[in-house]
C-alpha cells in the first residue's frame, strides 16, 4: 500500500488553508495523530497521510450540513 505523505505547507496548499491554522487550530481537534499525521522514527516532523484526511474531510462535510426533509421530497437546509 503506497501512502502519500504531506508536510504541513504541502496539505495547506492542498485543502487551501494557511498552515498556522493547520497546526493551532486543526491539529488534534480534527486530525488525530496515528489517523491524519504520524511522527516519523518519534521525531519532531509531522507528515499527513493524505488518503485519510481525503476521505474524513468528503465524510464529514456531507455529515456536518443540517437539512430538514420537506413533504415534497424536497431539502430545507437550516
Amino acid at each position: 500500500m503506497s501512502q502519500i505523505y504531506l508536510t504541513t505547507d504541502e496539505l495547506a496548499a492542498r485543502i487551501k488553508y494557511d498552515a498556522r491554522t493547520i497546526r493551532d487550530r486543526l491539529k488534534d481537534s480534527v486530525l488525530f495523530e496515528g489517523t491524519h499525521y504520524i511522527r516519523p522514527f518519534g521525531g519532531r516532523k509531522i507528515l499527513y497521510l493524505w488518503d485519510a484526511i481525503e476521505r474524513d474531510m468528503a465524510v464529514s462535510s456531507g455529515a456536518s450540513s443540517f437539512s430538514i426533509p420537506m413533504a415534497n421530497g424536497g431539502v430545507m437546509h437550516g
